[in-house]
């Protein structure tokens, strides 16, 4: 039987940038259904302890920078330590892609994710733009009327869900996985998701 992977993320957020090729990557490779979930972190973090960067001490700001080059070196993949657009607010990318998922399926939102992420990290890009987003679904080959659903009662409560979903599942950061109700949190953790996703986890 195929696994099962709840995948949590902010569409701004740059480690589920560096990890998402590499996610989707071994989840098909396993044959594992995704559930694409996008998540409101500003509604998760003062619930967990987490802070938004501005609020963190000036010492983890810093060694954040300095892990986001080393991965993105490591990984081979173009990122703009100091985007254009960021911080930016990911709501609006997080409902499209969401009303993606529940027209198009998984495949199409992870494509259109995919997108969102390197339009913020690679190509210095608002997200919280209508046009961006109007622009990012053609370039995915994606239905443009997805936009004005987005914007539908019925994806923002969607959204809603998905952040308490996470919220319940023990989610805390983003990126985050959980595979049968065991949690994963960061991209620096895919190998172990590989692992439980092979049944070769300890």
């Amino acid at each position: 039987m195929a696994a099962h992977i709840d995948y949590y993320f902010a569409p701004q957020s740059p480690w589920a940038y560096l990890g998402h090729q590499r996610f989707w990557d071994l989840a098909r490779q396993a044959g594992a259904a995704v559930q694409v979930l996008p998540v409101d972190l500003g509604k998760i973090f003062p619930r967990s302890g987490g802070l938004p960067l501005g609020q963190r001490a000036p010492q983890r700001q810093a060694y954040r920078l300095v892990e986001l080059k080393r991965f993105a070196d490591w990984l081979d993949l173009p990122l703009n330590l100091h985007p254009s657009y960021f911080p930016v607010p990911g709501d609006q990318a997080a409902r499209l892609i969401l009303a993606v998922a529940g027209s198009q399926g998984s495949d199409a939102a992870m494509r259109l994710s995919s997108a969102v992420l390197k339009a913020v990290w690679a190509e210095q890009r608002n997200i919280d733009d209508a046009g961006t987003l109007a622009q990012l679904l053609a370039e995915c080959s994606l239905p443009a009327g997805a936009l004005e659903e987005s914007r539908s009662p019925a994806v923002q409560q969607r959204y809603e869900s998905a952040t308490q979903q996470a919220f319940d599942a023990g989610v805390f950061g983003a990126p985050s996985y959980v595979i049968d109700g065991e949690l994963f949190w960061g991209q620096d953790r895919l190998d172990f998701v590989q692992r439980r996703l092979a049944g070769t986890a300890p």
